[in-house]
């Protein structure tokens, strides 16, 4: 067999498998909640984003932004054979003048993950975070 139909069928039998544990991983959800203040008051207008920490690349699972008082609910659900992986990104400019924003990572156990979809969830509370505060792994993003 040459080289090119090995390289077709092993890339069909690549992406036939990838998409095949899609479809054969249960399906699960998380809710995450929180609020957000900038030198004690309400962070409002702040983007939150939920994603599933992938080995290769991280899945969106939801985005919203904090509301007036600076409270946030971010839900999602992905099939998958292993536990999903949840992190939330909080893309803020309190206390920065830049032209970008500060992101903060937060990482979210697997112990909030529940099977079925995310919006019956518990919610998994992360309280309230000052984010006048400096974070570790705290970073300076312009796409996101």
């Amino acid at each position: 067999m040459n080289s090119t139909k090995f390289l077709t069928i092993f890339s069909i039998l690549i992406v036939s498998t990838t998409a095949l544990l899609g479809f054969i991983g249960s399906k699960q959800g998380v809710t995450v909640t929180g609020r957000l203040i900038c030198n004690g008051q309400p962070a409002s207008g702040v983007l939150v984003k939920m994603y599933e920490d992938g080995t290769i690349y991280d899945s969106k699972l939801d985005s919203q932004k904090t509301g007036a008082d600076g409270t946030f609910r971010v839900s999602g659900t992905q099939n998958k054979i292993r536990t999903i992986d949840p992190k939330v990104n909080i893309y803020h400019k309190c206390n920065y003048n830049g032209l970008c924003s500060k992101k903060v990572s937060i990482n979210i156990p697997k112990s909030a993950v529940v099977s079925g979809s995310g919006s019956n969830a518990r919610n998994y509370d992360i309280g309230t975070i000052n984010l006048a505060n400096r974070f570790s792994g705290e970073s300076t993003d312009c796409i996101h």
